[in-house]
């Protein structure tokens, strides 16, 4: 599990692509090192992927088909900006929302609006995760924790503070982008359950 805080953006540094597989490296901070063996899960662009080798300071992560699928995963050269965070530590305080690291899909990078210490940026998203989406709730988006803005048909915004610019890439993001799309669970799991309900009782 993870918070959607984003403890670094950094490029990649070396890929290894083959049929229906990647292998990516990143190099790690010696605080983001501390304690983290093969096996441990790290968020890569809100994705969970497994560490697969520690050499130094350099991890490497392998990826296979269905998270190629269903990421923007696939679309990573070397020295592309990726976020990165560490498991979370029920010990620390949680200053984002829960976020599980399996993405829901993707979303399309539509407008970028910026002003003076503040940026909005609208995305647009399939039918299937639009109804999931509403003014105000959480969304994981390239493994940032943020807040929707503004939700008109199946287009949506976010509003961000200069912190969130500094820490993430979404300073580097340009327009037709695609972004990694975690929907919050609760929200979810409470939409799906009375349309499951709605259905049963009512037919389509």
């Amino acid at each position: 599990m993870f918070t959607g805080i984003i403890q670094l953006s950094t490029p990649i540094i070396d890929t290894n692509k083959k049929n229906n597989f990647l292998s990516l490296s990143i190099e790690l901070p010696k605080i983001l090192l501390k304690n983290l063996v093969v096996g441990a899960s790290v968020s890569v662009n809100g994705c969970c992927l497994t560490a697969t080798m520690i050499s130094s300071n350099i991890v490497t992560f392998d990826i296979i088909k269905e998270t190629l699928y269903c990421t923007n995963l696939k679309f990573l050269n070397v020295g592309d900006i990726v976020n990165v965070e560490r498991s979370m530590n029920m010990n620390k305080e949680i200053g984002g929302h829960l976020i599980s690291g399996h993405i829901h899909g993707m979303g399309k990078i539509i407008n970028i609006i910026s002003l003076d210490n503040n940026k909005t940026i609208w995305f647009n998203v399939e039918d299937k995760l639009i109804k999931f989406i509403l003014p105000k709730g959480f969304i994981s988006i390239d493994g940032i924790s943020l807040t929707i803005g503004k939700v008109i048909n199946n287009n949506f915004c976010v509003y961000l503070i200069p912190e969130t610019l500094r820490c993430t890439n979404l300073k580097n993001r340009k327009l037709f982008d695609f972004v990694n799309i975690e929907i919050d669970y609760q929200t979810k799991t409470i939409i799906s359950t009375v349309e499951k309900f709605m259905q049963n009782k009512f037919g389509n």
